[in-house]
């Protein structure tokens, strides 16, 4: 795939105006599909933007903790609704769990004892946990949305206890490597964009520090090159079974909670967030290190996605790293023509209790339509419902996508055998429209 001219032109005017009005020594702006950059604007000499030039990503990194924590939850290490006082004992903050660690719905409060750790050297897990009070739980958990970095080096702790091996050990060898992610790295590998705070008056850089966060290097610690971020984005939209399933990724990234109250536009997923512009949703993460912003952004749909890289601590002016990145995918999106979906095959004639089963069905008076879909029967009814079924034991259908998903279907027959009804999560359909019984 490759983007208009047009789109290409006004990719780069965003990247060229975030730059000036931001006042960033170097911005990077990539547009991304399947893994792949399809246009990089770069705008600044500080230095140049280059694909291969590292960035620090800050709490981008805690997309690559959560997928690092669900990786391990499906091995069998441990189940999200566990409480932290198991894998964590002795901790006075024991009684949360670590889906709601992952989710920010813990209580607990933003950021550990301590120096400021993003601009420090960090100390180790047992550091990290000795700091620990009762007092770090400001709320209850559940209660609502409270971004946690703390929760996120706990986290990171809780891999290191299951398994044995530091969290730069688990997320390298469980997920850098295997999707040839090279130049994402613990500590900046040159190339690498120096981070700077601007200062407000006259403009004068300062180069900030950069520290090895240690335990709390699981809320941001990673460097990153916008290639291999493309890999990350086309991860979230397509994931590799080879690291976690599909299934996975989409219950990391559905809803946990919704973090604007007022208009529903943000919401936290387990690790990922989530933004929602106009009828689109996009899945990804923003991430600020001292001298350094960043955003990645997603629309699993279409698989495209934008990363945002700036070597500043926040940009001049009134839009932030995630203004330009939903900006500019939303303009990528409006622009491009949507991708055909792909040409339709009739489907095989269905067999044995399938075809016994499509044809129409009625329910109070309503119409609906069983069809074969595949080694599916798809369900389709009014007010767009719609249901796939797939076959779990003769006469009994489970209902694994759609209105119905979780739901069973039971085929209810007569005296002499025929299928008389279904039973659909205790309502009965009936082929005579007559019968609302």
């Amino acid at each position: 795939m490759t983007l208009l001219p047009e789109t290409t032109r006004r990719v780069d005017e965003i990247a060229a105006r975030a730059q000036a009005l931001g006042r960033v020594p170097s911005l990077a702006l990539a547009v991304v599909r399947d893994r792949a950059v399809l246009h990089l604007a770069g705008a600044g000499e500080t230095p140049r933007p280059d694909p291969k030039t590292q960035y620090r990503i800050g709490s981008i990194t805690k997309t690559i903790t959560a997928t690092l924590l669900m990786q391990l939850r499906d091995e069998g290490f441990f189940a999200l609704d566990d409480l932290l006082y198991r894998h964590l004992p002795g901790t006075p903050i024991g009684g949360v769990t670590l889906r709601q660690l992952l989710g920010h719905v813990s209580g607990l409060q933003r950021e550990p004892d301590g120096p400021w750790w993003e601009r420090n050297p960090g100390g180790d897990v047992e550091q990290l946990l000795a700091g620990l009070t009762y007092e770090k739980l400001t709320g209850a958990p559940f209660r609502r949305y409270r971004y946690s970095n703390l929760a996120y080096g706990l986290l990171g702790a809780v891999a290191g206890r299951v398994t044995g091996q530091s969290w730069a050990e688990l997320v390298t060898k469980r997920i850098l490597d295997p999707l040839g992610m090279k130049r994402t790295s613990y500590l900046p590998l040159e190339p690498y964009a120096r981070g700077y705070v601007v200062h407000q008056l006259g403009g004068a850089l300062h180069e900030e520090p950069r520290p090895d966060t240690g335990a709390m290097a699981p809320a941001g610690q990673l460097w990153s090159t916008v290639t291999d971020m493309a890999k990350w984005a086309g991860f979230l939209a397509d994931p590799a079974p080879a690291v976690v399933a599909r299934d996975t990724v989409d219950e990391m990234c559905s809803p946990v909670t919704i973090s604007d109250l007022e208009s529903w536009t943000a919401a936290q997923g387990l690790g990922p967030q989530l933004f929602r512009v106009g009828e689109r949703v996009y899945v990804g993460h923003g991430g600020s290190m001292p001298g350094y912003v960043a955003h990645l952004a997603v629309h699993r749909r279409s698989r495209i996605g934008v990363v945002v890289f700036a070597n500043a601590y926040g940009l001049a002016g009134d839009d932030t790293i995630t203004d330009i990145s939903l900006r500019t995918l939303t303009t990528v999106l409006d622009s491009e023509p949507s991708t055909p979906p792909p040409a339709w095959q009739p489907p095989a004639p269905p067999l044995g209790e399938a075809a016994e089963l499509c044809g129409r069905w009625w329910w109070m008076g309503r119409e609906y339509h069983l069809a074969p879909d595949g080694d599916t029967l798809l369900m389709t009814g009014p007010h767009r419902r719609r249901t796939v079924f797939r076959q779990e034991t003769p006469g009994r259908w489970r209902g694994t996508a759609g209105t119905d998903e979780g739901e069973f279907l039971t085929i209810l027959r007569s005296a002499d055998g025929e299928i008389s009804k279904i039973d659909i999560a205790t309502f009965v359909y009936s082929r005579d429209p007559a019968d609302l019984a």
